[in-house]
C-alpha cells in the first residue's frame, strides 16, 4: 500500500497548531502574519525532518500566480547575465511579472537549494542556466507544472523550452578566421566543462582545426579556479609551454582577460606575435588596443525569447504545454587583433 502523503492538516495536528499558522508559514508570510520566529523555525525544521514537499500545484491553485519568475544564473555579476538580466527585468516588468535574480557558482547543490526555496515562495517559473547534475531537480519542477525555460545552454534528455546559441557553429567560424589570417598553431583556451555551450564551442574549434590539419593545442580550466590567481597561473603557464602558438581562441571573455594580461607578461604583441580571437563580446574589447576580434551574442533576441518562451508557457489561455526550442546565430566582430 502506498504511502499517505503528508498534509498541512497533519503538520498541524503535530505541532498542536493551527492550519492556518502552518499555512502561512509554508508559503512565506510568517513575518506579515506577525507569528513567531521560534515557531516558524520550528514549523520549519518539522517539515525538513518528515521531508515534506508542499504541493506547488495546490498552493498555485489557492493563492493564485505571484506573477514572479526566478532568474537563475551561473553569476549574475557576469557582464553577459547581467546584460540579460536587464533585458529580462524591462519585458518582465511590461508583461506585469517582477524578476528575482539569483547566481549558483554552477554549483548543483546550490542550485537545488535555490530551485526549492523558490518553489516554497509560490513563483511562476523559472529561466535557469542549468548546473551539472540538475536534471532531476528541472524535471520535478516540470511534473509540477512550472513555467520552465533553460538559457546559455541546455540539458539532452528532457523535454522543455530552451533558448541558447550557435557555439559550435560559431566557434568553428573564429578558429576558421584564424587559420585563413594566416596561424598554423592555434591555441584554444576553455573551461574544463561537460555542459552543452562548453562542449560544442571545443567541437567548432575541433572541427575546424582537423578539417584544415592545423597544429593546435587545448588548455581546459577547472571552473573554480576562474575566480582564483590559479587561472591566470594556468595560462601563463600553457603560454610558456606553447611558445611557438600563432593564434588563441578564448571560449569565453573573463578568460580571454586572463589571456590577454599573460600576454603582455610574456611581451607577446597581437597581432604580431599571436592573433586572438574571444568568444562573448565585452565593451572593454574595443577599448583595448589592439582592439580584440570577438564573437557576440545576441543579447536583445535571447531576452525577447527567453521571455516569449516562459510567458507562452504561463499563458491561461493557452491549450497544454507549448516548448520552444530556440537557437540564435552569433556575429563574429573582426577587430585588430586577428587582422
Amino acid at each position: 500500500m502506498a504511502k499517505k502523503k503528508t498534509s498541512i492538516k497533519d503538520i498541524a495536528k503535530a505541532l498542536g497548531i493551527s492550519i492556518t499558522t502552518v499555512s502561512f508559514i509554508l508559503n512565506g508570510k510568517a513575518r506579515e502574519k506577525r507569528i513567531s520566529e521560534e515557531l516558524t523555525r520550528k514549523v520549519q525544521d518539522y517539515i525538513q525532518e518528515i521531508g515534506y514537499k508542499p504541493s506547488h500545484l495546490a498552493q498555485s491553485l489557492r493563492l493564485g500566480k505571484s506573477k514572479v519568475i526566478v532568474f537563475m544564473v551561473e553569476d549574475i555579476s557576469n557582464s553577459f547575465f547581467a546584460s540579460i538580466a536587464r533585458l529580462i527585468e524591462e519585458k518582465a516588468y511590461k508583461n506585469g511579472y517582477k524578476i528575482i535574480y539569483c547566481s549558483t557558482d554552477n554549483d548543483s547543490e546550490k542550485a537545488k537549494e535555490l530551485i526549492t526555496t523558490f518553489k516554497m515562495r509560490n513563483v511562476d517559473g523559472f529561466i535557469i542556466t542549468p548546473t551539472p547534475n540538475l536534471d532531476n531537480a528541472i524535471l520535478e519542477l516540470l511534473d509540477e507544472g512550472l513555467a520552465v525555460v533553460l538559457f546559455d545552454r541546455w540539458i539532452p534528455g528532457i523535454d522543455c523550452s530552451y533558448v541558447v546559441v550557435e557555439n559550435e557553429i560559431s566557434a568553428y567560424e573564429a578558429t576558421k578566421h584564424l587559420i585563413q589570417g594566416g596561424c598554423n598553431n592555434v591555441g584554444f583556451v576553455t573551461v574544463e566543462s561537460s555542459q552543452t555551450q562548453m562542449v560544442d564551442r571545443l567541437k567548432g574549434f575541433q572541427h575546424a582545426v582537423k578539417e584544415s590539419n592545423t597544429k593546435h593545442s587545448i588548455l581546459e580550466v577547472k571552473f573554480h579556479a576562474i575566480a582564483e590567481q590559479e587561472a591566470s597561473e594556468k595560462i601563463l603557464e600553457f603560454l610558456k609551454n606553447h611558445a611557438d602558438l600563432d593564434g588563441l581562441f578564448f571560449s569565453t571573455n573573463y578568460l580571454a582577460f586572463e589571456g590577454l594580461q599573460s600576454l603582455a607578461r610574456l611581451h607577446k604583441q597581437i597581432p604580431k606575435d599571436v592573433k586572438v580571437v574571444s568568444f562573448d563580446d565585452h565593451y572593454f574589447f574595443n577599448l583595448y588596443q589592439p582592439q580584440i576580434s570577438a564573437i557576440e551574442q545576441p543579447l536583445e533576441s535571447i531576452a525577447d525569447k527567453l521571455m516569449e518562451s516562459i510567458l507562452l508557457q504561463l499563458d491561461e489561455n493557452s491549450l497544454g504545454r507549448k516548448f520552444q526550442k530556440i537557437t540564435l546565430p552569433n556575429e563574429l566582430h573582426v577587430r585588430q587583433s586577428s587582422r
